[in-house]
């Protein structure tokens, strides 16, 4: 990967599908409450249901409608997780999701993942576009999303509820 992060370095990647040793950074990741306001879930997993999610996810997102990937370094340490959900296999679309471990954020790691996921959307699963939607609030992640060529202006009116309310959410397309 040539993505360049803001201290010179070249972070390099690699996305696998998930394996049984996974699980507890998993757990960790769809447990954190502070990530819950930004996608659907409100409920705690049990480290029984992940293990049952990972032994039956086929990494095949024409048969899951979704497709759940480890992001990995140089050093083989997980570093985040992305997701692309809601598949649409008429229109050939899917929603990204990313998750960056807190100690390898700001590193150039969400812009070096998400380029690799655009090459592999296009090169493997042959999709038309992937889309995202970001809270308003969330400028590092709409910046890095416009970085690798995700275009969007379109505000989504109170499409997200937070502690505070309903917030607002940008939506973003990219076009393979």
């Amino acid at each position: 990967m040539n993505e360049m992060n803001g201290k010179g370095s070249k972070p390099l990647v690699y996305l696998r599908a998930l394996e049984m040793e996974d699980l507890e950074f998993l757990y960790e990741v769809e447990n954190d409450r502070s990530l819950w306001g930004v996608g659907c879930t409100n409920v705690p997993y049990s480290r029984q249901m992940l293990i049952d999610y990972i032994a039956s996810a086929s990494a095949d997102i024409y048969v899951d409608n979704q497709v759940r990937l480890i992001v990995e370094n140089e050093q083989n340490e997980q570093v985040g997780i992305l997701d692309l959900t809601d598949f649409d296999p008429r229109h050939h679309r899917a929603e990204l999701g990313i998750v960056i471990k807190k100690e390898f954020q700001g590193q150039g790691y969400a812009k070096a993942s998400v380029s690799r996921l655009l090459q592999y959307a296009r090169n493997i699963l042959h999709l038309q576009q992937i889309y995202a939607i970001v809270g308003i609030r969330n400028q590092k992640a709409a910046k890095m999303l416009q970085s690798v060529g995700f275009e969007g202006n379109n505000i989504l009116k109170q499409w997200l509820c937070s502690p505070v309310g309903y917030e607002d959410a940008m939506f973003f397309q990219y076009f393979l």
